[in-house]
């Protein structure tokens, strides 16, 4: 994993599958306001059944439970640790929730994380 900053928020970046690691309150800090941080990570609701397998958690190394992000966004979130995107879902829920009007954290996120 590799860390870069964004936006005065560490993100931890893993250059072999383009996962994003987001610690507990770092999207909250991404988004530049709490509250819409948290009413987005409160709109997630548990995934009955996932095809995908259950990923560990890089902290606790506890298997994360997988949640969906919007109808068909399936995230992996560690209760007490954070946030696992996928290649491209961070930049995706982003644009999706509109909480980023005018794309600067999206913009930056392509920046960095664009071979």
């Amino acid at each position: 994993m590799i860390t870069a900053e964004l936006d005065n928020v560490e993100i931890d970046f893993c250059s072999e599958c383009g996962g994003v690691w987001l610690d507990a309150g770092e999207l909250e800090s991404l988004l530049g306001d709490r509250s819409l941080g948290q009413q987005l990570i409160a709109s997630f609701t548990p995934a009955a059944h996932s095809p995908e397998n259950l990923r560990k958690c890089p902290i606790c190394r506890k298997k994360m439970e997988k949640v969906l992000a919007g109808k068909n966004m399936l995230l992996d979130r560690c209760p007490i640790h954070g946030l696992w995107f996928d290649r491209g879902e961070l930049t995706q829920l982003l644009e999706a929730a509109a909480f980023d009007p005018q794309g600067k954290i999206v913009r930056l996120l392509k920046e960095l994380f664009t071979s």
